[in-house]
């Protein structure tokens, strides 16, 4: 079995089949087999992981199992404590009612810069958000923060579970550690 964490970069697609001009995962020298746990859309960033045991791949990617997965969000303006506690209380999407999150600013996170960059406004500020999902619906972390008023300029998800981007570049993966693989499936059970 083969588990990997790979710090998927901006304008990736979270499959191996190229589409609409952008790069797959088929450009990252993956071993043959494996597949992507959930997705990141192609102007996403962030923590993927791949693998060939199926077993794990439905633990992490069913909603009834409830992995968090920790997302950084850069949003237009100074996000309020009003629009955290509407999104720590759940908000209603266009398909249906999200689930309760965490949500909170924090500092500008120390990250590779996005390339391209992002294109920020001399005139409207922005914040950092951290925002903690225990289901993953299509584009939902961004639908989340439109909906409360702060459109995102860039996502990153940081975490899924126990494991982190922490080391790894944008466009780099590794294979877990037997001690990370421990860690991570004690913490699935």
């Amino acid at each position: 079995m083969r588990y990997i964490i790979f710090h998927k970069p901006y304008g990736v697609l979270s499959q191996f089949t190229p589409a609409h001009g952008h790069k797959s995962l088929s450009d990252f020298g993956f071993p043959k087999g494996v597949y992507a746990v959930g997705r990141l859309d192609a102007d996403s960033e962030g923590l993927l992981f791949l693998t060939d045991d199926g077993i794990l791949h439905s633990r992490i990617a069913e909603p009834k199992h409830k992995t968090p997965k920790i997302y950084l969000a850069q949003v237009e303006r100074v996000i309020t404590a009003d629009a955290l506690k509407r999104l720590s209380s759940g908000v209603l999407l266009n398909d249906g009612p999200a689930m309760p999150c965490g949500a909170r600013i924090v500092e500008e996170p120390s990250l590779p810069p996005r390339m391209p960059p992002i294109r920020l406004r001399k005139t409207v500020p922005v914040s950092w958000v951290e925002i903690e999902l225990k289901e993953g619906r299509n584009r939902q972390v961004r639908r989340m923060l439109a909906c409360v008023g702060f459109p995102v300029l860039r996502l990153v998800r940081r975490a899924i579970g126990p494991l982190t981007l922490d080391g790894l570049v944008p466009g780099q993966w590794r294979e877990l550690t037997p001690d990370e693989l421990k860690n991570f499936s004690n913490f699935k059970k």
